[in-house]
């Protein structure tokens, strides 16, 4: 696994509180990264579903949703279609 070294530049209270609560461990930063990506994952998702809401278009039914997986599929892959 490669590393990556980062510099921050902070308040001195901010460094001096963050430090003294253990933020600055690698353990720590790894776990506020990836805690704020997902985070950030998460909004984006919700902001896709929000545009979809927001679009002028007929509901598909379950049939139709089926159906249309299963022309993908048979567009990827014609084998997929004998499998259901």
């Amino acid at each position: 696994m490669s590393q990556t070294t980062i510099t921050l530049q902070l308040p001195d209270s901010l460094a001096n509180e963050a430090s003294a609560t253990g933020l600055f461990e690698p353990s720590a930063i790894e776990k506020l990264i990836r805690e704020e990506l997902r985070r950030r994952r998460v909004d984006r998702l919700f902001d896709a579903v929000n545009k979809l809401s927001n679009l002028d278009a007929p509901i598909l039914t379950e049939a139709e949703v089926e159906a249309e997986i299963q022309a993908t599929r048979m567009a990827r892959n014609p084998s997929h279609a004998s499998r259901r």
